[in-house]
């Protein structure tokens, strides 16, 4: 049985991270993030650990005091379909509910992935305006998106 750990990363843990999302920035599926800008957030990252080896993780950003955004999730090819994508996602709804966020937006590829976690499509233009110029503008995709803009309430 595959045995996950799930916790809080450090800034040891960040070359590792960059190491297992490189090849989903380099497809242009993940927005690139520096090491220092991956420093400054490092408390914000959930890392799915199997055998002292991150296999996965994903970050809760927070935009407003009832509104955060789950980014940057990834789970190690080889390790994908055994629902640690999913855990990681549970974890940042544990997290959210704990904070008083009311609502976890997505912005993704994979909209089937999040609407069986129950998200639901939402226009892009409802995004927070700062999300569009802090993040999206660095996008290879940037201004022609393919992505789609989804949101959960928690509960």
């Amino acid at each position: 049985m595959l045995k996950i750990d799930f916790v809080k990363a450090t800034l040891s843990n960040i070359h590792e991270m960059r190491a297992l999302i490189l090849p989903e920035i380099t497809a242009g599926i993940i927005l690139d993030r520096t090491e220092d800008e991956i420093a400054t957030n490092i408390r914000s990252y959930t890392l799915a650990i199997n055998d002292c080896v991150i296999v996965g993780f994903t970050a809760l950003h927070v935009h407003t005091i009832e509104l955060a955004e789950i980014r940057s999730l990834v789970v190690k090819y080889g390790m994908r379909g055994k629902k640690i994508g999913e855990e990681l996602v549970q974890h940042t709804f544990k997290e959210a509910k704990e904070l008083g966020i009311q609502r976890v937006l997505s912005l993704t590829y994979k909209q089937s992935f999040f609407e069986r976690l129950g998200f639901k499509e939402i226009p892009k233009e409802s995004l927070p305006e700062h999300k569009i110029w802090a993040d999206c503008i660095k996008c290879q995709h940037f201004p022609v998106c393919n992505e789609v803009s989804l949101i959960k309430t928690i509960q």
